[in-house]
């Protein structure tokens, strides 16, 4: 009897690691450039536009084969995880992306500097790939990329998509050229997809290769341990209950939101607003005026680009925020909503949307994210920040041995 128990075992966690890929905290643009001591140079010609993406006019349909999506160069991305593409499978590190719909990244094609520290894929080494008749033209806050369509089989994890339509560039922004991630995957929906392509995650939904039509994104603040998941919710990552919101929109991941708090009273989104949940952006962003009114709250001077400074010696003083989402209330506290790099520390609240919220990293860091298909609805609970048993392999195309022999070990205790 113990002998099939541990066969089964075996079984769960092969399968259960089919299911997620290990998203890795790398340094942001701003974390080299500063290093670099380019930052301020480069922050003056390529000005944060963090809502550049959610231009709705440039989702228009057209009767033509190019597509055209703004995105934005986000400095302080941090997060990616390892997919492949092609046969044999060539390795790239994309953002995962739940604020655009498009699998794109650098081809052997593309010249721009960017491309060139960078992985490129190669068409002419795989031979499960084909052209599309399509171009694409992802336009960026500070820059664009460009690129033709194609069809090959994309590996996330040990979920293999045959078939699956990405980009390839062949110019792309210099901004990129700072940044760790090689692409882009987007986890939003069709409708915002550029040139039509299938998104990724709605293809496994459609060739069954996920056990529910779901996934959930789990980031941690430090340099590892965080973990995008595929068909499944796993308990380990959150405490208490995941609390269920209805989107509002079915493009983006976008929900209501009821209101913004600071020690109990209105801080911003008076009498209700709109906001995406997006790992594609780093900060939580909102309109200039009730964001300046949050930052002046928690104590924080605004510099000449935006930037809201605090002293780090005043973090454990500072007052925590409130977002209150289909009447449950998701608390930050200072500790996580400031940034600090070296001894510098700037708010996470960043102007430059006309009406929108985004809730990007610094609030999806403190909440086990669900996103669901199934029923069109975001599940939040208060992530666990000391995660035991973490899937570590930053390759994360393929199940270790290591990983089995651990998880084998599990199950006969």
């Amino acid at each position: 009897m113990m002998k099939w128990a541990v066969v089964l075992c075996a079984i769960v966690a092969l399968a259960e690691c089919q299911m997620k890929i290990t998203l890795i905290k790398g340094k942001s643009a701003r974390q080299t450039l500063v290093e670099k001591g380019k930052w301020e140079e480069t922050r003056k010609k390529f000005p944060s536009k963090p809502t550049a993406k959610f231009n709705f006019a440039s989702k228009v349909k057209s009767s033509q084969p190019t597509g055209n999506e703004a995105m934005t160069n986000d400095a302080d991305l941090s997060y990616y995880g390892v997919i492949s593409i092609g046969t044999p499978p060539q390795s790239f590190k994309v953002i995962f992306d739940t604020g655009s719909s498009n699998l794109w990244v650098p081809s052997v094609n593309c010249t721009s500097a960017a491309c060139q520290n960078h992985a490129r894929f190669n068409p002419g080494t795989s031979s499960t790939f084909t052209w599309a008749k399509e171009s694409v033209s992802i336009q960026y806050g500070t820059g664009s990329m460009t690129g033709q369509l194609g069809y090959d089989t994309v590996s996330v994890g040990n979920i293999s998509v045959t078939n699956q339509i990405f980009g390839a560039s062949q110019t792309e922004a210099t901004f990129m050229t700072n940044m760790d991630a090689d692409g882009i995957l987007g986890l939003a929906f069709p409708d915002i997809s550029s040139s039509s392509a299938t998104p990724v995650f709605d293809n496994m939904m459609t060739m069954g290769l996920v056990n529910q039509d779901l996934f959930a994104i789990y980031l941690s603040g430090t340099s590892g341990n965080s973990v995008v998941s595929f068909g499944v919710i796993e308990s380990n990552f959150y405490t208490g209950q995941i609390h269920w919101t209805p989107l509002s929109s079915e493009s983006y991941w976008q929900i209501k939101m009821t209101s913004v708090t600071i020690q109990g009273k209105t801080a911003a989104c008076q009498g209700g607003c709109q906001a995406i949940i997006d790992t594609g952006t780093s900060l939580i962003v909102g309109p200039d005026s009730d964001i300046n009114n949050i930052n002046s709250l928690i104590g924080a001077t605004t510099d000449q680009y935006g930037d809201a400074m605090v002293d780090c010696k005043n973090i454990p003083n500072m007052p925590a925020v409130t977002f209150t989402l289909n009447g449950y209330a998701f608390t930050i506290p200072a500790s996580a909503y400031i940034l600090q790099t070296d001894n510098t520390c700037i708010t996470g609240f960043g102007t430059g949307s006309p009406d929108l919220w985004i809730l990007g990293d610094v609030f999806i860091r403190q909440f086990y994210t669900v996103f669901n298909r199934q029923n069109n609805t975001v599940g939040l609970a208060q992530a666990v920040h000391s995660v035991k048993g973490v899937l570590l392999n930053p390759a994360a195309s393929s199940c270790s041995n290591t990983l089995n022999i651990l998880l084998y070990t599990i199950c006969l205790s």
